[in-house]
C-alpha cells in the first residue's frame, strides 16, 4: 500500500481572507497556521501534500505557501471548479458558490488513487498529536467487511473560543470507539455558569453538551476506497438534495461519511486527542492563538525559524 498522504481544503481560503496576501501571521516569523500544519504533518510521516485550491490562485497560492511546504513535502495541487464533477453532472445554471467539502476531497481522486489520505481544514490549528495519531492509523488501517475510516476527535470545551460562538460536529462513538453519529451544532459556546450550550437551530432546540465529548474539526483519515466513492455520493446528493437549494446546497465531508455508515457500510473510528485545537474565527481570537503559539515556541514544540 501507498504511503498517506495529506490533503488540505484551501479552495475557501481566497474568498474568505479577501486574497492571500491577508492571511494572518500567528506565529513569530509571521508564520500562518497552515505552516504549523504542514510541520506537523511531516514529522508525524506524511511525505505529500496535495493542496485543494481555486485554480485562478495557484500562482499566488505556490509564492505564499506551495514553496515553503516543498521543503518538508513533495506538492501537488487539485482545483475544485463548478465543472469538475462526476460524468454526466452538471451544476445549476448560475451557481457560483461551491459545492462543499465533499466535493472539494472528490477534486483530488486522481492525484491520490490508491493512496490513504488524511484531510484537514487549511485554517484550523490541529497540533502535533493529531497528526500523529492519524498518521499511525492510515499506516495500519485496511478495509475488510467494512470501509475502515477515522477521525480525530477533539474534546469540545478545548475548541471553544471565549469570543462568540462556534459550529462543531458532535460526535457520538460506541464501546469500542466508533462513531455511531455526528450532528451539527451551530452556536455552541460557554454559559455564564460554565456550562457548554448551543441555541436552537429551525426545529432543533437548545441544548447542553458535557465536558469531554469529542467534536468533529474536519480532521478525517481515509483508505483508497474513500475518494471513488464519492461519484455516487454527488450522484445521490445532486438527486435528491441539491434541488431544495440548487444556489447555495453543499455536500459536506461529515454527511459522506455518515451516509456510509448509516448504510453499514463503513465505520469511522474516533482517534480522541487532549490537544487544543485554535483557531481565528473572530478577528478577536488571534491575539490569544498568536499568545498560544508563542508559548509552545518558547517549550521547544515548534522551532522559532518553523
Amino acid at each position: 500500500m501507498q504511503k498517506p498522504v495529506l490533503v488540505i481544503m484551501a479552495a475557501g481560503m481566497g474568498s474568505r481572507y479577501g486574497g492571500l496576501k491577508q492571511i494572518d501571521p500567528i506565529g513569530p516569523g509571521g508564520q500562518i497556521i497552515l505552516d504549523y500544519s504542514i510541520f506537523d504533518a511531516h514529522r508525524a510521516g506524511f511525505e505529500r501534500v496535495i493542496f485543494i485550491i481555486r485554480p485562478e490562485l495557484r500562482d499566488a497560492f505556490e509564492q505564499a505557501i506551495g514553496a515553503k511546504a516543498r521543503r518538508f513535502m513533495q506538492v501537488d495541487y487539485a482545483y475544485q471548479t463548478l465543472d469538475s464533477l462526476p460524468e454526466g453532472l452538471t451544476a445549476p445554471a448560475g451557481r457560483e458558490k461551491p459545492l462543499g467539502t465533499a466535493h472539494a476531497v472528490w477534486c483530488a481522486k486522481e492525484l491520490a488513487a490508491g493512496c490513504p489520505v488524511a484531510v484537514i481544514n487549511a485554517d484550523d490549528f490541529y497540533g502535533a498529536d493529531a497528526f500523529r495519531k492519524m498518521y499511525e492509523y492510515l499506516l495500519n488501517a485496511a478495509d475488510d467487511e467494512k470501509y475502515r475510516y477515522c477521525m480525530v476527535g477533539y474534546r469540545v470545551e478545548n475548541t471553544l473560543t471565549e469570543n462568540g460562538t462556534v459550529s462543531r460536529g458532535v460526535c457520538t462513538a460506541d464501546e469500542n470507539g466508533f462513531l455511531t453519529s455526528i450532528v451539527e451544532r451551530t452556536a455552541i459556546s460557554r454559559a455564564a455558569d460554565g456550562r457548554i450550550v448551543y441555541a436552537a437551530d429551525g426545529d432543533a432546540p437548545a441544548g447542553e453538551i458535557a465536558e469531554g465529548t469529542p467534536v468533529s474539526m474536519n480532521l478525517w483519515g481515509f483508505t483508497p476506497s474513500f475518494l471513488p466513492l464519492l461519484d455516487e455520493g454527488l450522484r445521490r446528493f445532486f438527486a435528491a438534495k441539491l434541488p431544495q437549494n440548487p444556489m447555495k446546497g453543499e455536500y459536506y465531508l461529515p454527511f459522506a461519511v455518515d451516509e456510509l455508515i448509516e448504510a453499514g457500510r463503513a465505520s469511522a473510528k474516533v482517534l480522541t486527542t487532549d490537544a487544543r485545537w485554535f483557531g481565528v474565527t473572530y478577528r478577536e481570537d488571534k491575539p490569544v492563538v498568536m499568545a498560544a503559539v508563542a508559548a509552545m515556541t518558547d517549550a521547544g514544540d515548534y522551532p522559532r525559524d518553523l
